[in-house]
């Protein structure tokens, strides 16, 4: 359950080993992000970025696949699960994302918002990464379709399941849409008003 002192979801334990994985995850994301904003994301190889982590182009294989991988990888979807199943029986699946992603996102450091903000600059912005992403996509809306069809005990198959969870992912693509061409806009701040957009029933005045 989230800290009742914080309200922030508590983080998992994670032993020696896993700290260190991760730990090297970031790194490697953290000077692949400076090299990309000082060089550019094509002028950028992988051997570069395994050289500024002090690792080997091999060790890199061992964390990301790809280097398209290093900006569209990361450890939120499995928080994003948990937050959203302890949120308020009561609550709508709209609601109840809307609750998810604001404790999530007040969860994080500025320089964990500021790294994420950049990649899905970087992400859409890119043609190869936003191609990619599409992919990902299709996987990251059938994980909003199974949480809501689990909460509203339904089949992940349902076709009102699947309707809302493209809604909600219409929703990320048009955040991330704006935010690009309204760099002063916070991406976190324009989801929640999106998606109370949405919860309001898309009215357009």
């Amino acid at each position: 359950m989230a800290s009742e002192q914080s309200g922030k979801p508590e983080p998992a334990k994670l032993g020696l080993r896993e700290k260190k994985k991760r730990k090297t995850r970031m790194t490697l994301q953290q000077q692949a992000m400076r090299l990309f904003r000082e060089q550019g994301y094509h002028a950028t190889t992988i051997e570069q970025i395994a050289e500024a982590s002090e690792i080997s182009p091999s060790t890199f294989f061992r964390y990301f696949a790809t280097k398209e991988a290093l900006v569209l990888e990361d450890e939120y979807d499995p928080i994003l699960v948990k937050v959203f199943r302890e949120q308020l029986t009561g609550l709508s699946p709209v609601s109840a994302m809307r609750a998810t992603i604001r404790e999530i996102f007040s969860s994080l450091t500025g320089e964990e918002r500021t790294a994420l903000h950049d990649r899905m600059t970087l992400s859409i912005s890119v043609p190869e990464l936003r191609a990619a992403s599409l992919i990902q996509m299709n996987e990251s809306l059938q994980l909003i379709a199974d949480l809501v069809a689990e909460r509203l005990n339904r089949s992940r198959d349902d076709f009102e399941v699947f309707t809302f969870a493209g809604s909600v992912f219409g929703v990320v693509m048009a955040g991330q849409l704006y935010c690009l061409n309204h760099p002063e806009a916070d991406f976190f701040t324009t989801m929640d008003r999106m998606l109370g957009h949405l919860e309001e029933g898309l009215q357009l005045t």
